[in-house]
């Protein structure tokens, strides 16, 4: 399968969206922690992402609270279920590293928790930016911590970002 791209402007930076057939792959910041560039294999196709777009836009203006997506991140076992757990954890709401791995049932494994979080492909429609320290401090994220900040914000009605 080819995977194809397009570039969005959003109220939390450039953002790069890569997918296939099978979903959405992956949503890059392309102002993040590590600078993103389309793969030059990569067929920029904006129209496949349609919907996704759509999407985005209503949940950066407050309008939206859940995804409705075909997904599609590659990942080991362990990072898929921790992906999927994160898909758990309720809009506005944050939880801690250490209760994300009590909930998938793997209570010492938290650092490894965080680790997989950190990998996460599909930020924002993937929420790893709700969680959080066990002492209630933001930690990393891949687009870096103020967008942790102003995504947690909308989340909890304090920002509106459109």
């Amino acid at each position: 399968m080819s995977l194809t791209y397009t570039r969005i402007d959003s109220p939390v930076g450039p953002l790069l969206l890569v997918g296939d057939e099978g979903g959405l792959r992956q949503i890059l910041f392309v102002n993040g922690r590590y600078s993103a560039r389309p793969d030059p294999a990569w067929k920029e196709h904006p129209a496949a992402f349609a919907e996704t777009i759509r999407q985005l836009r209503a949940y950066f203006a407050g309008e939206l609270e859940d995804f409705d997506l075909p997904l599609a991140p590659e990942g080991t076992p362990f990072q898929l279920e921790v992906w999927r757990r994160l898909r758990d954890i309720p809009y506005g709401g944050t939880i801690s590293y250490g209760e994300l791995a009590r909930r998938i049932k793997n209570p010492k494994a938290s650092r490894a928790v965080g680790l997989a979080n950190g990998s996460n492909p599909i930020p924002i429609i993937i929420p790893c930016h709700r969680v959080i320290g066990s002492n209630g401090k933001l930690t990393g994220y891949g687009g870096g911590l103020p967008i942790k900040e102003k995504l947690l914000a909308l989340e909890q009605r304090q920002l509106r970002l459109l």
